[in-house]
């Protein structure tokens, strides 16, 4: 067969047909990868420290012969790994590779898998260049409509309608594996680190917008996601995109946040009512709980939307040009029928 070395959007063509490994360490992978990658490690994390203090103290050389040490053994398990991860690889016979710089490790990968019998890409500049190639997607002047309205509003089914609906639409939330409160991470996965978060979003930024042409409907968020951060880029130009503002009577929403929340452990939402008493208020935030305990989560529940309402109200008037970009939307209820008056509005 044979081993070429190709460019990011070129490789990443390429990754939507046929398997993708990444030869970096676990530690690496773990910590965040190309979406949809395979991990297939060259090195353990120890392994790796030690090639690398060999290159840094010894030689380029000497590490080489280091890394053959550990490398050599591995290589049967290696090809019956790649053959198990990667099942259709073994009919289209294509791989691609990428470690972190497209060095030395992609490079004794790409030899093995060569030799076995796969034609084999590689990607100049390694994972290095695809986190360049992520920080740029978050500079483009995206056509964004933003889906506003205070807390129980339903904005994350409507998104969901916006994409039966044909529309592109990116949940930022369920990438972010948090709701966006203090009580946002209660029933949900385990956030991604900061940096798979971002590689995962401009990769679904880059699909969605169509080069630029298609507008992308999101959820209208503060910066900060539970411990995650949207990029601050791509905030900016969130910050300048239209709102469309559901207004929904206060009795509807918090229908909508008892029907969401209240089957949720009551230990956890306690908790999550004590990380916010400071800015909930003592008092407050002593009924709220008192409340619960009581079984009375509709009572719990009305001193927290009182509380979000005010929150969301300042973020929203947070940012320049506000006249120009809101556009309110009665809705006499929280539905997923909101979304045709958004399509309506948004025209």
């Amino acid at each position: 067969m044979a081993t070429e070395r190709i460019q990011i959007d070129d490789f990443l063509e390429l990754a939507r047909q046929h398997p993708v490994i990444d030869v970096r360490s676990p530690g690496e992978y773990n910590h965040a990868h190309i979406p949809g990658a395979h991990s297939l490690p060259l090195f353990t994390d120890d392994e790796r420290k030690i090639v690398g203090t060999t290159y840094k103290q010894q030689s380029r050389e000497q590490a080489i012969k280091v890394g053959l040490d550990f490398f050599g053994p591995k290589m049967r398990k290696m090809l019956e790994e790649a053959e198990r991860i990667c099942p259709h690889a073994s009919k289209s016979r294509v791989l691609l590779v990428y470690c972190w710089r497209g060095g030395m490790r992609s490079a004794g990968m790409s030899w093995l898998m060569d030799l076995y019998g796969f034609r084999v890409y590689t990607l100049v500049g390694g994972y290095k260049r695809f986190r360049n190639y992520v920080l740029d997607t978050f500079r483009f002047p995206y056509s964004f409509q933003l889906i506003g309205g205070f807390t129980g509003s339903g904005k994350t089914e409507l998104l969901k309608a916006l994409g039966v609906n044909g529309q592109a639409v990116i949940d930022l939330e369920a990438l972010a594996c948090h709701r966006g409160s203090a009580f946002g991470n209660i029933g949900m996965p385990k956030q991604p680190s900061q940096e798979m978060f971002e590689n995962q979003l401009a990769l679904l930024l880059r699909q969605k917008s169509g080069d630029g042409r298609q507008t992308i409907w999101l959820e209208d968020e503060s910066q900060r996601i539970g411990d995650l951060n949207i990029p601050h880029e791509l905030w900016k130009t969130m910050r300048q995109s239209p709102v469309q503002f559901l207004e929904i009577p206060f009795e509807e929403r918090l229908k909508k946040i008892v029907l969401d929340y209240g089957p949720l452990d009551r230990q956890r939402l306690v908790s999550a009512i004590e990380r916010i008493t400071n800015r909930l208020g003592g008092l407050e935030a002593k009924k709220a709980i008192r409340f619960l305990q009581e079984d009375n989560i509709t009572e719990s529940f009305r001193i927290l939307l009182t509380y979000y309402d005010k929150f969301y109200l300042k973020s929203l008037h947070n940012r320049d040009n506000l006249n120009s970009l809101l556009r309110k939307i009665p809705c006499k209820t929280v539905e997923s029928a909101n979304a045709e008056k958004l399509l309506l509005q948004s025209r």
